[in-house]
C-alpha cells in the first residue's frame, strides 16, 4: 500500500504547486482511491508532474463539505468518468461558512454526480471488503477549538455552529485517513473499531487556539492510548502546534507535504 500527497498547504518540491487544501492518492492492491480533492484543479497539475494518471482512480473519498477538500471534484470528474464518489449527503446539501477574520462561504460548488457513481454515506460500515467508512462520529473527547469559527446556514438564513455531521473518515488495512479531523482526532480514533497503525490527514489544530498545556496533554494521551500508531499530518495542523506535539511524540509524529510518498507493508 502506498500513499502520495498530491496537494497540501506546504511543499518541499519546487515543481509542485500549493494551496490551502488536501488531496492524497492511496494505492492498494485492488483500489486506487483519491482522498479529498483540494480546492481547485491544482491536484491535476501536480499529479501530471508526479507522473500519476488520475484516470485510473476508482474511488474518490470526500471527508467533508468544505471547499478546500472537495472543490477540485468537478475538475477531477472532467478527466475521470468511472470513479465512484464516497461522500456524506450532509456535505452535498450543506451551506458552510467561516467567520475567521470575516464571514465568507467555504461551501463546495458540487458537480452533477450521476446516481450510479454516488455512494452517499450516513452510517459507518464497509463499502468493500477492505474499505470501512466512519460516519456520525461521537463527540466524546474535546473538539478542536478552531471549530469555533465554523458555521452552517439554516433554511431561515441563520448561522449556527457546525456540528460536523457531514464529516467522514476512511479506514483500510490499518490506515486511518482523517481529512481535517474537525470532529477531533481522539473522537475519530475512538470511533474506529479496528487497530490503527497509521493516521494520515489534518488534525484541525490551528496555531493560537489550544494552549501548549492542552496540546502536550493531547500528545501524551495519544502516545499512551495508541502506542503502536504513527501519525502523519500537515494541511490544517499549525507549525507551532506540530512542534509542540513533536516534542512529546518524537518519531511517532511526522509531517508531510506535496510530493510526499510513503509505502506501507500490510
Amino acid at each position: 500500500m502506498k500513499w502520495t500527497v498530491l496537494l497540501d498547504n506546504r511543499t518541499n518540491a519546487p515543481a509542485l504547486e500549493t494551496e490551502h487544501g488536501l488531496s492524497i492518492l492511496l494505492e492498494m492492491e485492488h483500489h486506487r482511491i483519491l482522498l479529498d480533492t483540494g480546492a481547485s484543479d491544482m491536484l491535476i497539475r501536480n499529479a501530471e508532474r508526479l507522473g500519476i494518471d488520475l484516470g485510473t482512480v476508482d474511488y474518490v473519498f470526500i471527508s467533508h463539505g468544505h471547499r478546500d477538500h472537495a472543490g477540485g471534484l468537478k475538475n477531477f470528474m472532467a478527466i475521470n468518468d468511472k470513479a465512484k464518489i464516497i461522500v456524506s449527503p450532509y456535505a452535498l446539501s450543506g451551506k458552510f461558512y467561516s467567520k475567521r477574520r470575516y464571514l465568507h462561504s467555504i461551501t463546495t460548488e458540487w458537480p452533477e454526480i450521476p446516481s450510479e457513481r454516488l455512494l452517499p454515506i450516513e452510517q459507518s460500515g464497509w463499502i468493500t471488503n477492505d474499505l470501512y467508512i466512519i460516519a456520525r462520529i461521537p463527540q466524546v473527547h474535546p473538539m478542536p477549538k478552531g471549530n469555533q469559527h465554523l458555521f452552517v446556514e439554516t433554511a431561515d438564513g441563520e448561522y449556527i455552529p457546525d456540528d460536523f455531521r457531514h464529516e467522514l473518515a476512511l479506514y483500510t488495512n490499518g490506515l486511518l485517513f482523517t481529512g481535517c479531523a474537525h470532529s477531533g482526532l481522539e473522537n475519530i480514533l475512538a470511533a474506529t473499531p479496528f487497530p490503527v497503525n497509521e493516521v494520515v490527514g489534518g488534525f484541525h489544530l490551528l496555531d493560537g487556539h489550544e494552549s501548549e498545556d492542552e496540546l502536550g496533554e493531547l500528545a501524551y494521551r495519544l502516545t499512551a492510548s495508541y502506542p503502536q500508531t504513527h501519525f502523519h499530518t500537515s494541511h490544517c495542523t499549525g507549525d507551532a502546534v506540530f512542534s509542540t506535539l513533536k516534542d512529546v511524540m518524537a518519531e511517532r509524529l511526522q509531517a508531510f507535504s506535496c510530493g510526499t510518498k510513503i509505502e506501507i507493508e500490510i
